[in-house]
């Protein structure tokens, strides 16, 4: 295995913080030298210092979103936090549903990973609104760093496993069982989901307003600098009243942010 100086740590580290917003500390060096050990074999490159120099030559940008991948997790499931989903069903829905005249509802789950968290949400929603569903644009933007998960996010393939929080008529009426085992998220669901990539440290490329965005168990990775920036941005980008989901084993508290609390990992402008 490939060893990682003190020093190159240090310069990589500041590298990921600035073009990447993971924020690594001083803790994290072993964790990168195991993740980066495959990339390095596949480069033929025989110190981290020369994949450093690689990172600042590659202009394509595919060097950094492989580097992103590597370092994030990506883990995530069907029903994740269930709270959130029905406090999104019992109190959210039923406002925006009187609010938004226009029936123009957008929802944005940012940090979206293989697309658990958007296709339940999509499967809320259209069990939600039931007979009046296609009356309503509810397509939902799904964004994240990594374009290896994207792709998989958008083919929407999962273990049997995988499904098992979900209520079974939901797996029944917007899922298909694929011949070789496990289940395909049916063509119409898909098609609810916009799957796009979007670094989060950089601004954000939209100009309406959405009512809800869930950014769940991201932030953990930014530094509280980052973390400020994120949110502030995530403030402008919501219509009045819009709701923030947040992850449970992240806050807000001692933060300086305009948000509302609500309730746990729940915020609101």
């Amino acid at each position: 295995m490939l060893s990682i100086t003190e020093r190159e740590y240090v310069v990589l580290a500041d590298y990921i913080r600035k073009h990447l917003g993971i924020d690594l500390g001083a803790s994290k060096k072993l964790l990168v030298q195991s993740r980066l050990q495959q990339t390095l074999e596949k480069l033929r490159i025989s110190t981290f210092e020369q994949y450093y120099r690689f990172l600042l030559q590659d202009s394509t940008g595919a060097a950094r979103k492989e580097l992103a991948a590597r370092l994030t997790t990506n883990h995530t499931y069907f029903m994740r936090e269930t709270d959130h989903f029905e406090f999104l069903q019992r109190q959210v829905l039923p406002e925006m549903e009187e609010r938004v005249t226009d029936r123009d509802l957008r929802i944005w789950s940012a940090g979206c990973s293989s697309g658990q968290e958007p296709y339940t949400l999509a499967m809320l929603l259209s069990d939600y609104f039931g007979q009046g569903y296609d009356l309503w644009d509810t397509k939902i933007l799904a964004t994240d760093l990594s374009p290896k998960v994207l792709e998989q996010a958008k083919q929407g393939i999962y273990k049997s496993e995988d499904v098992s929080q979900l209520p079974g008529n939901w797996i029944r009426k917007y899922m298909q069982p694929e011949a070789g085992g496990g289940y395909r998220i049916k063509q119409k669901l898909r098609q609810e989901v916009l799957f796009r990539p979007l670094n989060l440290i950089h601004p954000f490329p939209f100009r309406r307003h959405f009512h809800v965005i869930f950014c769940r168990n991201v932030m953990i990775y930014f530094n509280a600098q980052l973390r400020e920036d994120l949110l502030r941005r995530f403030y402008d980008r919501l219509a009045p009243g819009g709701y923030l989901f947040i992850g449970h084993s992240e806050s807000l508290q001692g933060m300086d942010t305009p948000f509302k609390y609500v309730r746990p990992a729940v915020y609101r402008k």
